[in-house]
């Protein structure tokens, strides 16, 4: 199978998963893209495949004779597509030979303009894959799947000597629970990578130091004629607090290392108002600064307005897996090398977010991400071309073969 028809092939498979469920995975129909993986890889003659209760597929390449020795690694990507714009119903849209100019996206009155993507004019000549506007395309991640695969299986074919691989399709990673139920005894890997990034060239290593913060205000509801020196409205005080937050610390105002206050959601009365906040930094020190500066408004409006006029609860969520993965330099010198083999300047840039990687990165399989080739992900405008794609699936197997 070509690798433009095996990603086609699973874009048009349905696999969103859902915030409000708390199962895993969160929708059933993960396992309809579980069980076509599946019946690829016995196909192929993969070993130790399964699917397991969770949606999770496994399978292996067993090292050939001589290559027994040899570090096990491991390749993952995701089965889901976010659950926040349409996944279902894919009709992707393939322009071979692209042009270089804007594209209509269907009948949906959305265009995917140079003006907006100026990288198009740089994907002149090669074959671009769109969605049709109305959904998204799914190359977040099943390009990262279709790239394992098709790696995978061209090694089978060509039988080149390699140690032993593992593979691990996920669910549920958009939103943020695809390591939760990965067994990493079953998968039994040294090392692994996920494959969930953007540019062929990209080896991301360094994450956010991430925590959610929860404010509530308890104010004081009287009648507005009778209410001088006695109303506390709950809806002023959250404003207050949010005011003396940094307010180019928030994401539309911060990039690269930037760390930021993002006010998630608000849910306010005069009597009672909740302010929902995620915190982000990749220096942990710095994001403790961060957690003092929400917790210093929350103190002063209770000095204002009396004790226990606001409540702050943190939650840390995830650390920043550098402060691991700079422990083991070889693992990126042999992703840099395969990068450099394909032409290409391995792109180290700071993830503005958090991967699987990084939670198994502190559960013990150390693991960078990887491009996929990808570009505009989480929403109608997501493009691919098939020789990004082509190129990041080399750069897999060139790992997997200097094994």
């Amino acid at each position: 199978m070509e690798l433009k028809e095996r990603f086609l092939r699973y874009v048009m498979v349905h696999s969103a998963s859902a915030e409000e469920s708390d199962c895993t995975p969160s929708t059933p129909w993960q396992f309809d893209l579980s069980r076509v993986l599946e019946e690829e890889m016995l196909r192929m003659g993969m070993d130790r495949v399964m699917v397991d209760e969770h949606a999770y597929v496994y399978g292996e390449l067993p090292a050939t004779p001589g290559c027994e020795e040899k570090e096990t690694v491991a390749f993952i990507a995701h089965l889901d597509t976010i659950p926040d714009f349409p996944g279902e119903n894919v009709r992707p849209q393939v322009f071979e030979n692209y042009d270089g100019s804007d594209i209509p996206l269907g009948d949906s009155g959305r265009v995917l303009s140079v003006k907006d993507f100026p990288h198009l004019e740089k994907l002149k000549g090669q074959t671009l894959i769109t969605t049709d506007g109305t959904t998204v395309l799914g190359a977040d991640d099943k390009a990262g799947v279709a790239e394992i695969m098709q790696a995978c299986e061209e090694i089978m074919i060509e039988h080149q000597p390699h140690g032993r691989v593992c593979v691990c399709f996920t669910p549920d990673e958009e939103i943020g629970h695809g390591a939760a139920f990965l067994d990493l005894d079953r998968l039994g890997a040294a090392y692994g990578f996920t494959v969930d990034g953007s540019d062929p060239g990209e080896l991301s290593y360094e994450t956010f130091n991430a925590a959610s913060a929860k404010v509530e205000v308890n104010g004081f509801n009287i009648h507005p004629g009778s209410a001088k020196g006695k109303m506390i409205n709950a809806n002023l005080v959250a404003m207050e607090i949010n005011g003396r937050l940094p307010a180019d610390e928030v994401p539309a105002k911060t990039e690269g290392h930037e760390g930021f206050y993002h006010l998630m959601e608000t849910q306010a009365s005069v009597e009672k108002a909740t302010l929902s906040y995620i915190l982000r930094d990749h220096s942990a020190e710095k994001l403790e600064e961060r957690k003092e500066v929400l917790r210093e408004s929350v103190r002063a409006a209770n000095r204002e307005y009396g004790p226990d006029t606001a409540v702050l609860i943190v939650h840390d969520q995830y650390r920043n897996m550098a402060e691991v993965v700079l422990q083991h330099p070889e693992i990126l010198k042999r992703a840099e090398q395969a990068i450099q083999a394909e032409g290409l300047t391995p792109v180290c840039e700071p993830v503005r977010g958090g991967t699987d990687g990084a939670q198994l990165t502190f559960r013990g399989l150390v693991c960078p991400n990887l491009g996929t080739g990808g570009h505009a992900f989480h929403g109608p405008y997501e493009h691919i071309t098939t020789e990004s794609m082509e190129t990041c699936k080399n750069v897999i197997k060139r790992i997997i073969l200097a094994g």
